[in-house]
């Protein structure tokens, strides 16, 4: 195969660019136009290619894209222009830009520009001509050829960026790489318009009820003034007072001052919506109604897509958008957070529909944080509970109540999967505390009860408890490794080996803490390590809480690639899989993905693992 190195320079102007537009918003514009486009074929000097988009094509096309191998920096961009625009697409998609952030994502950041620096590769140029507002009949032919030797030497970078990161570059994490891409410059999944344009009217119907309900109280004459003292703190603040009520506050993270209470996870928020007094709750439920319009806004971008793409939804995400290699939302399209509980806001996952005669299937590898962490831990009494398949969560509930829970004990299972899920990291009772009572179904417990919580917990997994101290000791090894000190495994299994580097995965990437500091503070240790957002704090528990999400990532990427041979993967959200089959192979296909999301990986053959797989018409179906 023919590795292409490929860079688009295209037009952009003032309120039209990749600052203020999405990528298939940019793309997908009337005005959009390609000015030219360098290419490399292997080790050759690199072309610069200018003139119409079918002049452009041409050229393009006298590759064979079936034996060809796409390598772009930020792949997303460059490879929706290739299929968006002139229909093209290669045999493998690769990703400088996607491979850097798996490297290091933390202490480098991904631009050309900077990864070229890092490694010493060279010099990214600047614009030599004013490009801005210019489309390609508007350029002298001087100044698109010099543009043309900025775009190739973008190329020529990015061609030493690759020969860099691939040398010790997992080869199933290229496979990922290519398989996110195709969701987006390939899409399969379709909109259902006609149930968003519904459930739009009906967002838009529901928030001005609620504001009507209100006019007359509040002495407004219209129903946006309603909202506006709603929506503005202050307002809503002095409204309260107004009422007798005592606005709630709090100290500011940012700040260190005292301000209000007032966002809809605040606790003193919370206890407004549970206020004795019925029009108080009614004020608070407003102001949630109408103040928050993600959903109206989502419905929008949603039907902006589907009409630009002809009813199909290209899905944007980030490839290790996330430090321990999750996938992300992108391009203003969170895939990974769409409503599931609420029946009318589940409209957008069900206008998320199979292609004609398809089925979507959804498979979610069962509770595999929690199982992967007990596994890891070496706590072999509650690993046991999950090979016999018996249910966690009640079996924790039991030890809690001293009495056998099942799942009929709606309150008292919730409880005991809220710790499972949620206590293994190290959190505390106040945090458990409000977990317990923000969530769904509910429990509000009081402050020694959630005390208690913790203690069984910890004391029915003294091994995890043990894997948080080890956790702690390698942070003072990474911030100064000892002399002669080995390599060595964390928990009871070969699988996550501390490093001078930092944890080894068993892919073979890293989770680094760049610039790590250890502190003495009122005799305890302190940890902190330097992100693109500044200094954070780390410890033990989280330490396991990011090595134990990246297993599992790595374990769902492992079997992608397996259900790939089968079935085109379409989504992946958390710990789960989403593809599509024909409706009369769907119950083969269920059969196959099951089995693969059940088998554990090589490198954990006594992990137990399961999965739970629905398929239907629409994403929101299973």
């Amino acid at each position: 195969m023919n590795l292409i190195t490929l860079d688009f320079e295209t037009f952009y102007e003032q309120g039209f660019s990749l600052s203020n537009l999405t990528t298939e918003e940019y793309i997908r514009h009337e005005k959009f136009q390609v000015i030219g486009v360098g290419v490399k074929i292997d080790d050759q000097e690199t072309q610069w290619i200018t003139g119409t988009h079918n002049h452009i094509k041409t050229k393009l096309m006298e590759i064979n894209w079936d034996e060809a191998i796409l390598l772009c920096h930020n792949t997303q961009f460059d490879g929706a222009i290739l299929s968006f625009i002139f229909n093209i697409v290669p045999a493998i998609y690769l990703d400088t830009l996607g491979m850097a952030r798996a490297k290091h994502s933390m202490d480098v950041g991904g631009s050309l520009a900077a990864l070229v620096e890092k490694y010493q590769l060279g010099k990214k140029g600047t614009e030599v001509v004013d490009a801005k507002g210019k489309r390609v009949e508007d350029f002298e032919l001087q100044d698109l050829k010099q543009y043309g030797e900025y775009c190739k030497n973008d190329v020529e970078l990015t061609y030493k960026l690759y020969n860099v990161l691939a040398q010790d570059f997992p080869s199933n994490e290229l496979k990922l790489i290519d398989i996110t891409l195709r969701m987006y410059t390939q899409p399969t999944l379709q909109l259902d318009d006609a149930l968003l344009f519904d459930r739009l009217e009906e967002v838009k119907e529901e928030k001005e009820t609620l504001l009507s309900t209100l006019k007359e109280k509040l002495k407004c004459e219209t129903s946006e003034e309603v909202r506006k003292k709603l929506a503005s703190n202050k307002q809503f603040a002095e409204l309260l007072v107004g009422f007798g009520v005592e606005p709630p506050t709090k100290i500011s993270k940012t700040t260190g001052k005292v301000t209000f209470a007032l966002a809809k996870n605040d606790e003193g928020f919370i206890a407004l919506t549970e206020d004795d007094d019925p029009f108080i709750q009614q004020l608070c439920a407003v102001r949630l109604g109408t103040k928050s319009t993600i959903e109206e806004s989502r419905i929008e971008r949603f039907l902006g897509i589907g009409s630009r793409n002809k009813t199909y939804l290209p899905i944007p995400l980030k490839y290790y958008g996330a430090h321990t290699g999750r996938w992300a939302g992108s391009d203003k399209v969170n895939f990974q957070n769409l409503p599931s509980r609420d029946k009318k806001k589940k409209a957008l996952k069900n206008a998320v529909i199979a292609p004609l005669d398809h089925n979507v299937i959804n498979s979610d590898s069962s509770q595999i944080e929690a199982r992967v962490l007990v596994w890891v831990a070496g706590q072999e009494d509650v690993v046991e509970w999950y090979r016999e398949g018996r249910d966690v969560y009640s079996e924790f509930a039991s030890k809690v109540y001293g009495k056998t829970i099942t799942k009929a004990d709606a309150t008292e299972r919730f409880v005991g999967k809220t710790c499972t899920l949620g206590l293994g990291y190290g959190t505390g009772w106040s945090k458990l505390q409000h977990t317990l009572k923000t969530s769904p179904p509910g429990a509000n417990l009081p402050d020694h009860e959630c005390q208690r919580l913790v203690k069984i917990y910890r004391q029915v997994n003294d091994r995890v408890i043990k894997l948080w101290e080890e956790c702690d000791r390698a942070l003072k090894d990474l911030v100064a490794w000892p002399k002669d000190k080995q390599p060595y495994y964390l928990g009871t299994k070969k699988c996550l080996l501390v490093t001078p580097k930092g944890i080894q995965l068993p892919n073979g990437l890293y989770i680094t803490y760049p610039q790590l500091e250890h502190k003495r503070e009122e005799g305890k240790d302190k940890f902190v390590y330097k992100s693109r957002k500044g200094y954070i704090s780390i410890w033990g528990g989280s330490v396991v809480e990011n090595v134990i999400q990246a297993l599992a990532r790595i374990i769902v990427g492992e079997q992608m690639i397996k259900i790939k041979e089968y079935y085109k993967p379409v989504l992946t959200v958390h710990d789960a899989i989403v593809c599509i089959a024909k409706k009369d192979d769907t119950d083969n296909a269920m059969k196959i993905i099951t089995d693969i999301m059940s088998s554990p990986p090589s490198w954990g053959q006594d992990l137990p693992i399961a999965c739970e797989a629905k398929y239907g018409e629409s994403y929101g179906d299973c």
